[in-house]
């Protein structure tokens, strides 16, 4: 391998996850290992770098404590954005800047760890690298807990989100067993359009739980008077009952079942709305219409992807691998391209790391397979489970100092 030109420059963007410092490290320490001078930090995504606002990371990560810290640190060390490029055709002038500072920074090799709209910055940011005859690289790092990333087997973060729904999902179905009255506990879970985390509620079913009574995903049309039969039909059987459903359900007319409530009133830069109170929709339903029942909304919300105490060694090593073999991909003279995972076994599990072309990721959503869902679209089918299972495998115990875990952070000083 010849002598690498120039700096790096590495970024993350949109919602974190409990691993994606795991890939941050595998960018910083193999660009490091393979003979890059400099490995810059974006802070706050490509909305940050148009600010002119980076860390060269080597002041920051300064021993090998610091990179098993990292690796161990949930949510995004450098800050993230949900920040929309324009088409290049719209605005060249925002292009224009973002490769001046690049330029000027003498970076060579950009990377940006993210999910759907991240693969979107990549494939805009390399296309008008060729367009221009810029000799920058750009490659995408997987990441996202929903799991929707086309081409990959899975995305990192996917994995430890599952194993914590999967065992809080366990913990919740035995705390409604503690009293003798009807009850519904209704569990919403992250997932807009697709119900890979959803699913993972089904983990829980095992020989030491039944798992919940239902699951609902957003890939099925949601009815809700027929939902309160089934709870009704249930009730004939077991006094408690425990629903997993994705926030993004939506009734047949289109509509988000958590817009029958209070409304949703923030979209985000990519035409995203907020969506949060399916659960709570449908517990104070069954308030009013089941008398003597007791109902509880439980909002996964934000722990899905933050719950760094219980993270997959499997994930988390794959997680430093994409970035690892990001940087090796661009060092050997690719751009334009997302590492992807390719299962190769499942018993033994076996997962390898390989390339693709951006343009075929970019804004494509992969949902559950119909046939993962049973026929009466209140629950996933074995085919479903038996392909988390390897994901959730083996853990990663914090570094814990004074009986809690111990995080590497980095705060910007705004007043610089």
């Amino acid at each position: 391998m010849g002598e690498i030109r120039g700096n790096v420059i590495v970024g993350q963007s949109g919602g974190p996850t409990a691993v994606i410092n795991s890939s941050l490290v595998g960018v910083y320490k193999t660009a490091r290992d393979r003979g890059a001078k400099k490995v810059y930090g974006m802070l706050h995504g490509i909305q940050g770098l148009l600010e002119e606002r980076y860390v060269d990371l080597s002041d920051h990560i300064k021993n090998d404590l610091d990179i098993e810290l990292l690796k161990r640190t949930p949510s995004s060390y450098l800050g993230s954005c949900r920040f929309k490029l324009p088409e290049i055709s719209d605005n060249r002038e925002i292009y224009d800047k973002i490769f001046a500072i690049l330029d000027k920074l003498e970076v060579k090799y950009f990377f940006y760890i993210g999910g759907n709209d991240s693969m979107d910055t990549i494939k805009k940011l390399s296309d008008y690298s060729l367009l221009n005859g810029s000799d920058i690289r750009f490659m995408g790092v997987p990441k996202t807990i929903d799991n929707d990333l086309a081409a990959t087997d899975h995305t990192p973060g996917y994995g430890s989100a599952a194993k914590y729904i999967g065992s809080i999902t366990k913990e919740v179905i035995r705390d409604g067993l503690v009293y003798d009255q009807l009850g519904v506990t209704l569990l919403e879970i992250m997932g807009r359009n697709a119900g890979w985390l959803t699913g993972a509620a089904a983990l829980a079913k095992c020989e030491d739980c039944e798992g919940p009574d239902m699951i609902f995903l957003p890939e099925i049309p949601f009815d809700v008077e027929e939902f309160m039969h089934k709870v009704a039909e249930l009730h004939k059987k077991k006094k408690s009952v425990v629903v997993a459903i994705s926030e993004g359900v939506k009734t047949k007319d289109g509509k988000y079942v958590c817009e029958l409530t209070d409304g949703i009133d923030f979209v985000d830069a990519f035409g995203h709305k907020q969506l949060t109170g399916t659960a709570r929709y449908l517990a104070e339903k069954i308030n009013r219409e089941v008398p003597g029942c007791k109902t509880r909304a439980i909002e996964f919300n934000s722990l899905q992807r933050c719950a760094s105490h219980i993270v997959s060694r499997v994930d988390i090593t794959e997680a430093f691998q994409v970035g690892g073999a990001a940087v090796k991909a661009a060092f050997e003279g690719e751009t334009g391209k997302m590492i992807i995972l390719k299962r190769v076994s499942d018993d033994p599990y076996i997962c390898v790391t390989d390339i693709y072309d951006v343009h075929k990721v970019a804004n494509v959503e992969k949902k559950v397979p119909r046939e993962w869902i049973n026929e009466t679209g209140d629950f996933v089918t074995p085919e479903f489970v038996n392909y988390i299972r390897p994901l959730i495998q083996a853990e990663l115990t914090p570094i814990m100092v004074d009986g809690l875990p111990r995080h590497l952070y980095y705060t910007e000083k705004l007043n610089k």
